[in-house]
């Protein structure tokens, strides 16, 4: 199909975006990566009157550690944070999330902060989000503020965002001591979305979990921690009887749909295992 007819304005600013925005509201959308709004508009999911192309901005690119957090600008591209030797020796989690995300080409082009913005529960990065408790750095008309991961995703496709806010940049904070972390995703074949896929990041003193964050992808109508699953791990040892209750407590409280890719049942156990997965390899990744 042939998208319909829109205006095109190339912003060369982050402020230039936002007047962009502001002057023409909902009509307007943000083009980045546009792996996930193009093809949206060529199935007239998505009709914008006008597209803000911000591949012109610069600055909004950058991958570097400041003030013990990875700050990943909007605009990086998903190819050099699979590539990134930082992100590989000190973000596991993240650099798991990285090497499945849809396929090569895509990677070349999709952006992370396009990914997190789109707010498609289906998304990788979401979740990896979530299990790092990161916080979003937005920039809107009344100036800069910051919006923690936990608060981000409002509904499927729905953000925190202002309608004249620009995501500007993704902060990480830097895994503590006795920390691991990990990403575990089920697809049909390379470049599809999950089937289920989950993300874990965890703090251990011996054999006890001190801290957990785990987050789900795919098996909700919005991006999703897995509370209770949290819940029971903390404050105990990792036992196969622990993580298989872990497991189970996700598996029940998420709420996938049926699909090409399973029934409901078949994705809920799929969460049961994997999420038991994950985390075993969250623990095997930690360091004393």
């Amino acid at each position: 199909m042939i998208p319909p007819a829109f205006d095109y304005r190339a912003a060369h600013s982050v402020e230039e975006a936002i007047a962009l925005l502001t002057e023409h509201g909902d009509e307007a959308k943000l083009l980045a990566g546009g792996q996930s709004l193009i093809p949206a508009m060529r199935f007239r999911l998505a009709s914008p009157g006008v597209l803000v192309d911000i591949n012109a901005i610069g600055g909004l690119d950058h991958l570097h550690e400041q003030n013990g957090h990875l700050a990943i600008g909007a605009m990086l591209r998903e190819s050099v944070l699979d590539d990134s030797q930082l992100v590989q020796q000190s973000f596991p989690l993240l650099a798991d999330a990285a090497r499945v995300i849809a396929d090569p080409l895509v990677r070349n082009r999709a952006t992370v902060g396009g990914n997190i913005a789109h707010a498609d529960p289906a998304n990788d990065h979401p979740a990896v989000m979530l299990a790092y408790d990161a916080m979003i750095v937005a920039q809107g008309p009344s100036g800069t503020r910051t919006i923690p991961i936990d608060d981000f995703f409002l509904g499927m496709f729905t953000t925190a965002l202002e309608p004249e806010e620009l995501l500007t940049e993704i902060r990480i904070p830097r895994p503590g001591a006795n920390s691991g972390g990990a990403y575990i995703k089920l697809e049909r074949k390379v470049g599809d979305y999950a089937v289920a896929a989950v993300a874990a990041q965890i703090t251990m003193s011996g054999n006890t979990c001190t801290a957990a964050r785990i987050a789900l992808t795919n098996l909700n109508i919005v991006p999703m921690r897995a509370l209770e699953a949290e819940k029971l791990l903390v404050g105990q040892e990792l036992t196969d009887e622990l993580l298989e209750a872990v497991g189970r407590a996700a598996a029940a409280e998420c709420d996938p749909s049926a699909d090409l890719r399973g029934s409901v049942e078949y994705k809920r156990d799929l969460t049961r295992v994997i999420t038991k997965r994950a985390i075993r390899k969250a623990a095997s990744r930690i360091q004393n």
